[in-house]
């Protein structure tokens, strides 16, 4: 849960389970099996508590519900107020990711100027990012997981919600990237050079500090020595062994390159040409 506050230890929410035991009176069974009281006998903060204890207990539907049942039995307290953020966090852990952003969404319009509204912003973000797949799957939910991690970033930059939202954001677009390799080399083992290459510059040019860079532009080598256009590949090798001279795909790239009597040098004039132009000038990377 991070840097959240607010959250009781377990021992004092164990504390606080044992003095509820002592009310008496017909009571209802209730959450965790037990025979429990009346929810509208508790305090809010005795409520609040037990929510607590099913928390740490992992029994996250029951820890949801019960705090939703202090914000609704005692809406206007403080108790209702830690309430909301501990229901988004714990529908969260049950992975009801639906549940979670319009709980912690409820808390921001109610609390924004609240040092935990940094935190529902971060649960919002999470509810995407955890569920980004595999890169062979539709790629929607990351766009969404960037446009709120990004919330995150811009809105509590001094935060470690922001801190960690940088971390994740690089990874999910990442995700982009990736996924747009998947399809450049589908392409490219079909033999169509064309296509291939335009999933391949959208890499060099859209996602550049990603780790999907260098082999993009080894890709290129590939598909425009396929097509014959020489100077576009040896550009792209150029471009590939100035930043990237360390790696695997530049050493591919100059064999590919010097096979065909050709060096890796920028030539022409097309995109790629203005790429070499702001490596050479430090613009890009």
């Amino acid at each position: 849960m991070g840097g959240f506050k607010k959250v009781r230890t377990l021992g004092l929410a164990v504390v606080a389970l044992t003095a509820l035991g002592g009310c008496g009176g017909g009571g209802f069974l209730g959450f965790g099996g037990g025979r429990q009281p009346d929810l509208e006998t508790l305090s809010a903060q005795q409520i609040y508590q037990r929510g607590e204890v099913e928390l740490a207990s992992r029994d996250y539907d029951d820890a949801a519900e019960l705090f939703g049942e202090v914000e609704r039995l005692y809406p206007y307290s403080e108790w209702a107020k830690r309430a909301l953020i501990m229901q988004a966090f714990a529908f969260h852990r049950d992975r009801d990711y639906e549940a979670s952003r319009a709980a912690a969404q409820r808390y921001i319009d109610f609390f924004p100027a609240d040092d935990d509204a940094a935190y529902a912003q971060y649960i919002i973000a999470l509810s995407y990012y955890d569920q980004v797949d595999d890169v062979g799957r539709d790629q929607g939910v990351t766009f969404q997981a960037l446009q709120s991690l990004r919330t995150v970033i811009e809105r509590y930059p001094d935060t470690e919600f922001a801190r960690s939202s940088i971390l994740k954001f690089d990874l999910a677009f990442d995700q982009l990237a990736a996924k747009e390799m998947e399809v450049g080399r589908y392409y490219l083992k079909r033999g169509h050079y064309l296509a291939a290459v335009n999933r391949f510059r959208v890499v060099v040019e859209d996602f550049q500090t990603t780790t999907q860079t260098p082999e993009a532009l080894h890709r290129l080598v590939e598909s425009y020595l396929s097509l014959g256009l020489t100077d576009e590949a040896q550009t792209a090798g150029a471009i590939l062994g100035h930043n990237f001279r360390s790696t695997e795909w530049y050493e591919d790239s100059y064999a590919l390159l010097t096979g065909r009597g050709l060096t890796p040098e920028a030539r022409g004039d097309g995109w790629l040409r203005r790429i070499y132009r702001q490596t050479i000038r430090g613009e890009w990377l």
